[in-house]
């Protein structure tokens, strides 16, 4: 199976420009593709799992990888999806999203000599004399094409700023700088940013000719990225100091079991064969099934010995007496109270299984908060030091669990 083949095997592929010859540049490994990352955050997110395999799995193939990273279209801000402005970063706080970001796509991209590269849109794009911009790029679009787009629709009810208005072009002149300084001839992206995207080839095609083939294509769907990144209302990071090794194994291993198969489809590197064998697979093998995408993406991400202490300490819970890590909050003796005690509601915020003690109180009113497999129904309920200090084992509903101690 060739590499263009596999992708649409594997469900990625949403729409594509110019496919007949995306398909033989991908297959004979001459294309030289970018993927842009905005730096909105200081660690990418399972959002981003998709696109960073991705890379991997061409770059394996022998195409080369370009990443962007968007430090100059995270001064505006993307609007693709979103019912408000993004919040507005400086420049300082900009710069140092941009190096964590650098930092984690090590360990999926190969950037050595004559490898994959990457580059930052503000070395470009912070340089550009406004009204120039307008006379070279702002005279190929349409004002009424524009608003016609996807990325605009949410917001065009709740009013759309003419900063976020001109994100569009700056996308597209990316492309357009990217194909002339570093002969990159393909663009990848989510569908969300199709608009965009077309942008970037239209322009490319206006200002350098019909025989400049520059071509795009779309992974993804806007939805399953955005469903990728978050649960319960909270961001999945890469970054294990933001997310716990222990915490990314469980969001994986927690998925529907309708999503299951998509994502190990999707996001694993395991053999197309193999992951259609399992397409047979119901019932109690979708946990099977689970287990091995949240092993295989944590190993990935924090590597086999870490996967190996996330998936010992998930079947420790199930296993009497097991010898394994559980994810552990350490609470000072000064957390305690005068009495030596701790209410129930503050360990539960400061084992991180709730935000607030609003939600604590919710937790414990409704019957989802047990110790040691004991529920508990009274949000006054006191753990006594000398309990905590040989451990206990906090639950907030059937998947978020702490041990807690105190020293």
């Amino acid at each position: 199976m060739t590499i263009y083949e596999e992708l649409r095997a594997r469900g990625l592929i949403a729409q594509v420009t110019d496919e007949d010859q995306i398909r033989s540049m991908v297959n004979e490994g001459k294309a030289k593709f970018y993927i842009g990352f905005d730096c909105t955050a200081d660690s990418l997110t399972a959002g981003h799992f998709m696109a960073l395999t991705l890379m991997k799995r061409l770059q394996m193939a022998g195409n080369k990888p370009v990443a962007l990273i968007g430090g100059g279209t995270t001064m505006i801000g993307d609007p693709s999806g979103r019912t408000d402005m993004r919040k507005m970063l400086t420049k300082e706080d900009i710069n140092h999203n941009a190096d964590c970001f650098r930092h984690q796509m090590e360990r999926f991209i190969d950037f050595g000599e004559g490898k994959a590269q990457m580059v930052n849109n503000a070395d470009w794009l912070l340089n550009l004399n406004y009204v120039e911009l307008l006379r070279e790029v702002g005279a190929c679009f349409s004002v009424n094409n524009m608003l016609r787009a996807e990325c605009y629709k949410q917001r065009m009810e709740k009013g759309l700023s003419f900063l976020e208005f001109n994100y569009m072009i700056m996308q597209s002149y990316d492309f357009y700088y990217l194909f002339r300084h570093y002969g990159c001839n393909m663009q990848f992206g989510g569908d969300d940013q199709w608009s965009n995207m077309l942008g970037g080839t239209e322009l490319i095609r206006r200002k350098l000719g019909e025989d400049a083939h520059a071509m795009t294509i779309t992974l993804l769907t806007d939805s399953q990225g955005k469903k990728m990144g978050k649960t319960a209302g909270n961001a999945v990071w890469l970054d294990p100091k933001k997310t716990s090794p222990y915490d990314f194994y469980q969001y994986w291993r927690n998925v529907g079991d309708a999503e299951v198969l998509k994502c190990i489809r999707m996001l694993t590197f395991l053999p197309i064969e193999q992951i259609n064998e399992m397409d047979k697979w119901e019932g109690s093998q979708l946990n099977r099934a689970k287990e091995i995408l949240a092993y295989e993406l944590t190993e990935l991400v924090h590597g086999k010995e870490e996967a190996d202490k996330a998936e010992a300490g998930a079947k420790a819970l199930f296993a009497s007496g097991a010898d394994a890590e559980i994810p552990t909050t350490e609470l000072d003796a000064s957390d305690l109270g005068a009495d030596g005690n701790i209410d129930i509601l503050t360990v539960l915020v400061k084992a991180g299984l709730v935000p607030s003690k609003s939600e604590a109180r919710r937790a414990v009113e409704q019957g989802g908060v047990t110790v040691d497999g004991e529920k508990v129904s009274d949000i006054h309920a006191l753990l006594s030091g000398d309990a905590l200090r040989s451990g206990k084992i906090i639950r907030r509903g059937k998947k978020a669990f702490k041990k807690v101690t105190v020293k």
